[in-house]
């Protein structure tokens, strides 16, 4: 899967995005997010307040709850305000 990341979130990974292959057992974008902290410091720093993180499979804002199965991207970014 095609991980995009955004804003706070790029800068601290270091990157715009990578490309991960899910183990079977990540089912929702929760555990996606529980692997991924497991992966790297870098990885759980980036991620370790999820109150002040949003979420988007195929660019379709999702919850944690959201199932991950046939997605092919996954973007990751902090809350977004307009005016």
């Amino acid at each position: 899967m095609k991980l995009v990341y955004f804003a706070r979130v790029r800068e601290a990974m270091g990157s715009d995005g990578e490309e991960m292959e899910f183990p079977a057992s990540v089912l929702t974008v929760g555990d996606a997010i529980d692997w991924l902290v497991a992966q790297s410091p870098r990885h759980a720093e980036a991620f370790a307040d999820r109150s002040k993180l949003r979420f988007a499979l195929d660019q379709r804002m999702v919850k944690s709850d959201a199932p991950v199965t046939g997605a092919t991207e996954f973007a990751i970014f902090p809350p977004v305000t307009g005016g």
